[in-house]
């Protein structure tokens, strides 16, 4: 059991078409390897592509962790197969009390929300919302509208704990790109503001920034590399460097450590990387 003075691992990871090649589970296994040595405690997974749910105990079998849940993408391809956002949790460090879907029919993905209280808390006073999400991939007011479903939480709310930890790949770049020609002109679209004209602005941060002055913490600039990325190594055609990847915190859960894992096995497994964040989670007031 993990008592209160030791920090809780919080981990975000876009699995790639949930780690499968034409139905073979290679991939997933060495990415579940790897999200082994890293401990998690909460752990969220994004695009679980033809998942079933026997893929979703494979994960939580090999890593010693339970699911909360897995919930499926809005918006699919038809025919084609699911596509999942999942969410598990360490049951030697934490206790699951409820969980919750939230706005089902406005995600494109999904938003899971997780009230977890540390195994060696004897109350509530430390109890703490997990958040795992996927914001929408084709444009930067859909991702808006979906960050504003937790603007509520970066700081007091009526009804809940004091503390809260956001692990999405929110598709919202962090930065300018150096040079926008690195982007195919189709891709623009994506992470691009549209001006009315119709012409392209730049880069569509509202996503990210509306949390942010809401009151959720980005440890990324108090820990590690401001400039880490994760994404932009992946693709020839695409060679930017971008954090689309992130973990956010508020109220009584405090980052001690972050940082994104960046190794040359990591890169070969799909085309984002893990984020990682020790939190502390403290009791309120």
């Amino acid at each position: 059991m993990t008592d209160l003075a030791s920090p809780l691992r919080a981990v975000t990871y876009n699995t790639f078409c949930g780690g499968l090649d034409a139905g073979v589970d290679t991939r997933l296994r060495l990415q579940t390897e790897m999200l082994h040595g890293l401990r998690p405690d909460v752990l969220c997974l994004q695009e679980g592509l033809g998942w079933t749910h026997r893929h979703l105990c494979q994960v939580a079998d090999a890593l010693g962790m339970v699911p909360v849940t897995m919930a499926r993408t809005r918006v699919q391809r038809e025919p084609g197969p699911p596509n999942y956002t999942a969410m598990l949790y360490n049951p030697a460090a934490l206790q699951l009390l409820d969980w919750c879907a939230v706005g089902r029919d406005a995600f494109h993905h999904a938003l899971i929300q997780a009230r977890l209280r540390p195994r060696a808390a004897k109350d509530g006073r430390r109890d703490f919302f997990a958040f795992g999400t996927h914001f929408a991939w084709p444009d930067g007011d859909s991702r808006l509208r979906e960050a504003r479903f937790l603007t509520d939480y970066g700081g007091t709310f009526p009804g809940a704990p004091g503390g809260a930890v956001l692990l999405g790949d929110l598709n919202t770049p962090d930065r300018e790109p150096e040079n926008w020609e690195s982007i195919p002109r189709n891709l623009h679209s994506r992470y691009r503001l549209v001006l009315p004209t119709g012409e392209f602005g730049g880069a569509d941060r509202r996503a990210v920034q509306v949390l942010l002055e809401s009151g959720w913490q980005d440890p990324q600039k108090k820990f590690g590399d401001p400039a880490a990325a994760t994404v932009g190594y992946f693709y020839p055609n695409e060679p930017v460097l971008w954090r689309l990847d992130y973990t956010f915190t508020s109220g009584y859960v405090t980052p001690v450590d972050y940082f994104v894992w960046d190794t040359a096995a990591a890169r070969k497994l799909g085309d984002h990387l893990p984020v990682v964040c020790d939190v502390m989670v403290g009791a309120a007031a």
